[in-house]
């Protein structure tokens, strides 16, 4: 009995917190099935009147198409940008002898404490001044500023675990060092390529601050910034937000439902120091 208390008190906390962190999900899941005349006057845990009106009426007479392909081009510019950027320098600065790499390190670490809207002002007064100012090319730039140093400290633990006499065996073989980098190394830190790729698309794909401070015009906002300009001053729809918001989340859930192994695996092994 004294053994079945704690694991009863455990399985109980670990169902009120699934509970507590689904449940937000579903509720917004249930509301954009919902007809609008019951959301207002009626708590319903299932649709009464399963409806796909919200849903036509979001694609139908808002901009949401385009909020939705912007926020495609942004996020996977995001996570090429970061995924590049992020293997050659964690490459570099595992393998590579020059002064100053563990300073290089450590200030990845640092820009990736300053908070978003600390680095959105001077980014955007920069790309004024450089004729990139309301552009999908700002939002990719300032989407790996916060993306590649959390990426870099990524693959460099898993660089570090990866032994130099694997890339000496290729070399010795016959392959050059480029080579050697691309068919041997790659493909062990793959879980780890993986995990940026994953972290970099869903930080540039829920981003609110960036793309309200550098996007103005209509045809260039991402969805975030397109679903808040559906609330308006006297009126809030919504069976129409939810519906956007369940759209913005249905790629998040694909991702995660393959990729969510290669996720924990590279979370878990590019924690441990080498």
């Amino acid at each position: 009995m004294r053994d079945k208390f704690p694991k009863l008190g455990y399985g109980t906390l670990l169902g009120l917190t699934i509970l507590y962190s689904v449940f937000p999900i579903y509720w917004m899941i249930n509301t954009s099935f919902r007809d609008a005349s019951t959301i207002y006057t009626d708590v319903e845990f299932f649709p009464s009147n399963f409806t796909l009106e919200n849903f036509s009426v979001l694609l139908e007479l808002t901009d949401y198409p385009t909020w939705f392909a912007n926020s495609v081009i942004v996020a996977l510019g995001t996570v090429a940008v970061t995924i590049v950027l992020s293997v050659l320098i964690a490459y570099a600065v595992t393998r590579l002898r020059f002064p100053g790499k563990t300073l290089v390190i450590g200030t990845m670490l640092y820009a990736y404490m300053f908070p978003p809207l600390l680095l959105a002002i001077p980014l955007a007064t920069l790309f004024v001044e450089i004729g990139l100012s309301d552009t999908l090319i700002s939002l990719v730039i300032s989407h790996t500023t916060l993306a590649l140093p959390l990426g870099v400290w990524l693959l460099w633990g898993f660089f570090k675990q990866i032994p130099y006499d694997v890339e000496e065996a290729a070399m010795v073989d016959g392959c050059s060092r480029l080579r050697a980098f691309l068919l041997v190394v790659l493909p062990l830190t793959l879980p780890g390529i993986v995990t940026v790729a994953i972290f970099a698309f869903l930080l540039s794909w829920t981003d609110y601050v960036f793309a309200l401070v550098m996007v103005g015009s209509d045809l260039n906002k991402t969805l975030p910034v397109g679903l808040d300009t559906m609330v308006g001053l006297y009126e809030l729809r919504w069976g129409e937000l939810m519906a956007g918001s369940t759209l913005i989340a249905l790629p998040l859930f694909v991702m995660f439902t393959f990729l969510s192994r290669f996720f924990i695996r590279g979370l878990a092994a590019g924690a441990v120091k080498g």
